[in-house]
């Protein structure tokens, strides 16, 4: 009965590794500039805050008072003039106005060009994530065989834990896929 419990935690661990797969393809996807204002764009920004780097989102209410437009509001408004310094220094290539309490980012519209870039770059992404939980099924796969000849696990109960693993891997590359759909159509969208 021993054997059960590892098949079945060797099962809930794999969920969990490709759980987190997904989770950090989709704060990557985050990331990604559509055209359209998303708070994702500066979740990973951090300003240097009297000796910390502290997140913004973690020092100013951010929100997305239009379409196009993000607006950090800091709640210590010395800090003002750090946080902007962050937003020219990061990889996000846009221009932050402030006038003395808010800053303001004005997300510019994409360019066809750029679209195709960056859905290519998303296509990209997928894939590597999707590499990612098929190499997780194959260690998985691995433990369970290395398992059964050391083990003598029954050859019924490793089929069936093959097949669970199979089919964890194949809804989780689904939902990558769904992700990738979706963010595509955000990208491509005027």
């Amino acid at each position: 009965m021993a054997e059960d419990t590892d098949l079945d935690e060797l099962l809930l661990e794999t969920e969990e590794r490709m759980d987190k797969s997904l989770s950090v393809f989709d704060s990557e996807l985050g990331r990604i500039r559509t055209g359209r204002a998303s708070t994702g764009l500066i979740e990973h920004i951090t300003v240097d805050y009297y000796g910390t780097m502290t997140p913004i989102n973690q020092m100013a209410t951010v929100s997305i008072p239009e379409a196009r437009t993000i607006l950090i509001q800091p709640w210590d408004q010395t800090a003002i003039g750090e946080v902007e310094k962050a937003i020219q220094k990061s990889e996000l290539g846009i221009n932050p106005s402030n006038d003395g309490k808010t800053i303001r980012l004005n997300i510019p519209v994409l360019t066809e060009d750029r679209r195709k870039e960056l859905v290519k770059f998303v296509g990209k992404l997928a894939e590597d994530y999707r590499v990612s939980v098929r190499q997780i099924r194959k260690d998985v796969n691995h433990k369970i065989t290395k398992a059964e000849k050391e083990d003598s696990i029954p050859e019924d109960e490793v089929k069936s834990t093959l097949k669970e693993v199979q089919d964890l891997t194949d809804k989780f590359i689904k939902e990558i896929n769904v992700m990738l759909e979706k963010k595509e159509k955000e990208i491509m969208e005027v």
